[in-house]
């Protein structure tokens, strides 16, 4: 199975995959670490953000995506660029799973990743979008919340 994790921050949608091999993790190579929508207010811009989103999961034989979820109102709330790109993920004809970042603690806490992040070869501001993406392996495989 092959997860993106995707942490949505403002305009970009930052991404990490993550495949299961058995009982061995792996994270493969992908040609892109995020996509930045400048102009969110065009219908183009939204329109290209998807095609773009939805080729890469398709090229990556992506079985499911993993957001981690913003909240709607008050001070942490996500701002209505991070909710059109939800929206547009969510028209991508997969599956996709919302964990509240609290979840993603919890999941993280109970099933400790096995190597330092370092070691995977991620850039530092991939690390949510890789901590959603195994929280929900772990979620799936352990059925806890």
């Amino acid at each position: 199975m092959r997860i993106c994790g995707v942490e949505l921050k403002g305009g970009e949608a930052i991404i990490c995959l993550l495949s299961q091999d058995g009982d061995t993790f792996n994270i493969p190579d992908c040609r892109k670490q995020s996509f930045q929508v400048s102009h969110a207010e065009t219908t183009e811009s939204m329109v290209d953000f998807h095609f773009a989103f939805k080729k890469l999961v398709e090229d990556y034989k992506v079985d499911e995506v993993a957001l981690i979820a913003r909240e709607q109102k008050g001070k942490f709330a996500g701002s209505a660029v991070s909710f059109k790109l939800e929206a547009a993920i969510q028209l991508c004809d997969l599956p996709v799973t919302l964990i509240a970042p609290h979840d993603v603690k919890a999941q993280l806490k109970r099933n400790p990743p096995q190597v330092d992040f370092v070691g995977l070869e991620l850039k530092k501001f991939q690390q949510p979008a890789f901590e959603v993406a195994f929280a929900l392996q772990m979620k799936k495989i352990f059925g806890k919340s």
